[in-house]
């Protein structure tokens, strides 16, 4: 955490015509570097720079399967709640007789939520590593 910071103090005045400039910021956008300044920077002293390839088909499968996940997420949630509220009213019959019917399902519901969960987090770390 003693680290020195090297305060800059030299200002260095570029013109740039739009196409250059267009392309820079093009460029910088598919790097880690948060600020145009740092990536110019990183870029003119010859430093090693992270950038990312992104395949922009594959980033809408991924949104959809984020949304995927989360509705399967919920309705999870939501059965899991009925379920539990279902214990609670054993003195109906009805109600008794339905949950012992349906834990079957339940249970096969479960496991197929899992198994899609487990199938998108797989894609996940797929692409994350691409």
């Amino acid at each position: 955490m003693n680290e020195t910071k090297t305060n800059r103090t030299r200002v260095v005045t570029l013109r740039l015509t739009m196409g250059e400039y267009e392309r820079i910021t093009t460029n910088f956008k598919t790097t880690t570097c948060r600020k145009l300044s740092d990536y110019m920077r990183y870029v003119l002293l010859e430093k090693k720079l992270t950038v990312f390839k992104r395949n922009k088909s594959m980033d809408d499968f991924m949104a959809e399967l984020i949304l995927l996940r989360n509705e399967l997420n919920a309705i999870g949630n939501n059965y899991n709640q009925v379920v539990k509220k279902l214990h609670l009213l054993q003195t109906i019959p009805e109600f008794k007789t339905w949950f012992f019917i349906n834990e079957s399902a339940k249970e096969s519901l479960v496991k197929k939520v899992d198994e899609i969960k487990l199938r998108i987090n797989q894609f996940s770390d797929k692409w994350s590593q691409e």
